[in-house]
């Protein structure tokens, strides 16, 4: 069974920074693409960051330059540094990766982490 488990949101003043992480565990053969997405009340679901299995990663332009995505192989985990954070990214985010488990290719998501940027 794979789980996504995130942690490390939390509320910052505006220009802070956090990090978030997200641990992936059970078993799968390859990671086709992973990374974070938020939601903001009444709003869409959209992508933050992600990485593809080039290891090219690609960020959404209201945060290019302030978030930083990495993953430690080793440690099955990815994080998101976020700096300069501004209230607009106020948002629940969601890790998601989408597996190769040999057979078949499937989508999972964390339980979420909310982030809330103070004015």
């Amino acid at each position: 069974q794979v789980q996504l488990v995130e942690s490390g949101g939390g509320l910052v003043q505006a220009g802070g920074s956090l990090k978030l992480s997200c641990v992936v565990s059970g078993r799968y053969f390859s990671i086709n693409a992973i990374g974070w997405y938020r939601q903001s009340p009444g709003k869409q679901r959209e992508l933050v960051a992600d990485m593809r299995s080039d290891g090219n990663t690609k960020y959404t332009d209201s945060v290019e330059g302030r978030f930083t995505f990495s993953r430690d192989f080793a440690k099955n985990t990815v994080s998101l540094q976020m700096n300069s954070l501004k209230p607009e990214d106020t948002a629940v985010y969601y890790c998601n990766a989408d597996l190769w488990d040999g057979r078949y290719s499937r989508v999972y998501w964390g339980q979420g982490t909310q982030v809330t940027v103070s004015s």
